[in-house]
């Protein structure tokens, strides 16, 4: 049976809300339904460190959209464990996976015993240099030997989303590309670019998708540029510590 922390988000310090999914739930489906339709992101997120067999934890679930497609299919984990700190994303993400372990928890509060997990990805959650020092060392902490953390970014520099992000007050806290490289290869990490893109049904979802990430001026100007336009391409960067 799935295993649930009967905890709150309040008692996860270094918890921060994401009103861009806790706002916006449908919408942030269509999003994730957009992300990588050639799938060179999966294909790269493979080549890091495959999974199939293994253990894998992903960190700041959501929803739970991707869990199903971890746990299922080819090249499956043989476990998988979704870790989510908002309460009404963790109990969606259980109803989309109840055979999937989801737990209460967050970056910096595992609730997992030391080297328990093989790999563990967390998709633009939390790891935004440069304090998440105490997320990192939790991370390593529940990692087996031999393990390794993949982290997913957007990339700053290259593709269109980049250059949405580079005029994006809603985007600076998150740093700059050159502070979060450089964070990351102090802490030994290594660099992956992926280029792929959102591609959604027809140019309205493209636009709502856009707005729940975006301040509506970029979003009006960038439709203004790009009328009928249903997919825009967009960067990745892989962190990725090893054990």
């Amino acid at each position: 049976m799935p295993r649930v922390l009967r905890v709150t988000a309040a008692q996860f310090p270094d918890f921060a809300r994401a009103p861009n999914i806790a706002d916006n739930q449908a919408t942030y489906e269509l999003e994730n339904e957009a992300i990588d339709p050639s799938g060179a992101l999966w294909r790269a997120l493979r080549d890091e460190r495959d999974w199939s067999g293994r253990s894998l934890l992903d960190l700041g679930c959501g929803t739970g959209f991707w869990l199903p497609r971890y746990a299922t299919g080819p090249g499956a984990a043989a476990r998988v464990i979704g870790v989510e700190p908002d309460p009404v994303l963790r109990a969606e993400a259980l109803r989309r996976s109840p055979d999937v372990e989801v737990l209460a928890g967050s970056a910096e509060h595992l609730p997992l015993p030391d080297g328990s997990v093989d790999v563990v990805h967390a998709r633009f959650a939390y790891f935004f240099p440069p304090d998440c020092e105490p997320g990192l060392r939790e991370v390593l902490r529940v990692l087996r030997p031999g393990g390794a953390l993949v982290v997913i970014d957007n990339d700053w520099r290259n593709g269109e989303f980049a250059e949405l992000l580079s005029g994006s007050p809603w985007a600076q806290p998150q740093g700059s590309a050159l502070s979060t490289d450089s964070w990351w290869e102090q802490h030994g990490a290594r660099r992956t670019e992926v280029m792929s893109s959102w591609r959604c049904r027809d140019e309205s979802e493209l636009e709502a998708v856009l707005r729940i990430e975006f301040p509506a001026e970029l979003v009006d100007g960038w439709t203004h540029r790009n009328p009928g336009r249903r997919e825009i391409g967009c960067g990745y960067v892989l962190f990725t510590v090893a054990l």
